[in-house]
């Protein structure tokens, strides 16, 4: 069967469902090259029926770069590869966990609008979710297009300007963000473990040259301005790039590999009956290419 690219939002040059090709077996340079041209296209890409372990998702992952190394919190239910991070409400005794559990909390701040790893010194570029055991109802992710939403975005209510945001570094902090919806859940340990972190409010997509707006729930303030004023425009620019008319919301079926550029995408996921069903997702993520802010290299 030959690879086959199809827009799920006509018209809007965002996600695509991709068939014609088998993971489990290597995709030759002619399919990839296809498949990664499609992805800064269209930013999201869900291919079905891909059945993999973790060691073929790991090997497709790899050709789009070097692979993160997971959090802590992240590492169960026999997950063994340091590149695969699941994200479940089915613990160690692979039964439902309940609802209060510590990782539920944990993983239930992924229903907040985010990019994956804005909370580190370098973002990641990538990630690639397997959708290993999905719910019957809920559990939906949504995804936002802030390419279209940057391009349309006609200025703050505040009289602030899309110029007038050139150059301006936001602070990113997983604590903050957990914070906002389970509450003061990190040890001191994990605080000082994972510092606050510098980024560009505004990016630029380096193959496709597109800017976006860098926020979503990890993003804290904006450096230089008073606590109030940067949180009325990091709200206000959430709210803008998360409109109906930039979403796609993907209906998970079994065996789903859906990846998204965390350089133009905002996510989050839906809530389910999670002490009723079990949802058992793997995630690779695979590494940025370079701090969006030069000193936090340094």
């Amino acid at each position: 069967m030959a690879l086959d690219i199809r827009a799920l939002k006509p018209g809007s040059g965002f996600a695509a469902e991709v068939t014609g090709v088998d993971l489990r077996e290597p995709v030759s340079d002619a399919d990839f090259a296809a498949i990664e041209d499609a992805f800064h296209q269209y930013g999201v890409l869900v291919l079905r029926d891909q059945d993999i372990t973790d060691e073929q998702q790991v090997a497709f992952s790899s050709r789009f770069g070097e692979l993160e190394t997971s959090l802590g919190f992240d590492q169960y239910g026999g997950v063994i590869l340091p590149q695969i991070a699941r994200i479940s409400n089915v613990g160690e005794d692979d039964q439902i966990r309940p609802h209060d559990h510590e990782k539920s909390r944990y993983h239930r701040g992924n229903s907040l609008w985010h990019t994956d790893s804005s909370f580190k010194k370098v973002p990641a570029n990538a990630s690639h979710l397997s959708g290993r055991e999905v719910p019957p109802i809920g559990g939906e992710t949504e995804f936002a297009d802030v390419r279209a939403a940057y391009d349309s975005w006609p200025g703050s209510v505040s009289g602030i300007t899309k110029e007038e945001l050139e150059g301006l570094i936001c602070q990113h902090w997983i604590v903050f963000s957990r914070t906002l919806i389970v509450g003061d859940i990190f040890t001191e340990e994990d605080k000082k473990r994972l510092e606050p972190v510098r980024q560009a409010l505004i990016r630029t997509h380096p193959a496709t040259g597109r800017k976006v707006f860098y926020v979503g729930s990890h993003c804290q303030f904006v450096e230089g301005w008073d606590f109030p004023k940067s949180r009325a425009l990091i709200n206000e620019l959430t709210s803008w790039t998360t409109r109906p008319e930039f979403i796609y919301a993907h209906k998970w079926r079994q065996k789903d590999l859906v990846m998204w550029d965390n350089r133009v995408v905002l996510h989050r996921g839906n809530p389910w009956p999670d002490e009723e069903y079990r949802r058992v997702m793997h995630r690779t993520t695979v590494a940025g290419d370079g701090p969006t802010v030069a000193e936090a290299a340094e």
